[in-house]
């Protein structure tokens, strides 16, 4: 192992093996819960939840601990309406100029999606998800970082789980292509958006799509050797 700076591990807690099934079992059904909806309430939610769940994210594993992630979150009205006006711009040439292609059209079919998105002007709170692709840990804006994507990608899932686990309904959107976000969210060319995530409080009559409720098995999904 190469000499480096340590800290003893002191806030590891174990537990023994009946507990373990426990939690994990508790997790499961907790995480169960976790739905993409579609229609939110416009209900206050707490800045500091959300502040708290962003602290979450940036606690993820990282390439290098580069942490190459920037989050812009956003109450203002003004600017959730200027996010609606372009996506629903950049979802109508998706959904009605056909630029998808038959195929995902037709695997988007069983969730109802469309081009209309009033979800990101009634939600109390969108937050948009950049990749860094250079800064490294003290963002100088030259070191290179490391498994950005995937980086990225683990601190969004940490991201959803804690604003689940925080009491909200949460949305993920990819309008494509995304980079209006950039523009909109005042992000410089070293930064590429990677996901809009909506949260909020669900409306009374917020309803899943069945076809959302169908998971694989866990014999489909992994292979113990």
């Amino acid at each position: 192992m190469q000499p480096h700076d340590r800290l003893p591990l002191d806030d590891f807690v174990e537990y023994d093996a009946e507990q373990m099934v426990r939690r994990s079992r508790e997790h499961l059904d907790h995480i169960r819960r976790r739905h993409s909806i579609r229609t939110f309430s416009d209900k206050p939610v707490p800045r500091l939840v959300i502040e708290n769940c962003i602290l979450v994210a940036g606690s993820a594993p990282s390439g290098a601990n580069h942490q190459p992630w920037h989050f812009v979150v956003i109450s203002s009205d003004e600017v959730k309406k200027q996010i609606r006006e372009q996506a629903e711009l950049q979802e109508r040439r998706f959904y009605d100029d056909k630029c998808a292609g038959e195929e995902w059209l037709k695997a988007l079919k069983p969730l109802g999606t469309d081009a209309n998105k009033p979800y990101l002007e009634v939600a109390p709170w969108l937050i948009v998800v950049f990749s860094k692709k250079r800064g490294g840990m003290h963002d100088d804006g030259e070191t290179t970082n490391y498994y950005v994507h995937e980086s990225v990608g683990i601190a969004t899932g940490f991201l959803l789980n804690a604003l689940h686990s925080s009491g909200l309904a949460t949305l993920t959107h990819t309008p494509k292509p995304m980079g209006f976000l950039s523009k909109v969210c005042g992000r410089g060319d070293n930064e590429r958006p990677f996901m809009l995530i909506v949260a909020g409080y669900p409306a009374k009559d917020a309803t899943i799509p069945l076809h959302a409720t169908h998971k694989k098995s866990l014999e489909e999904i992994s292979s113990f050797l």
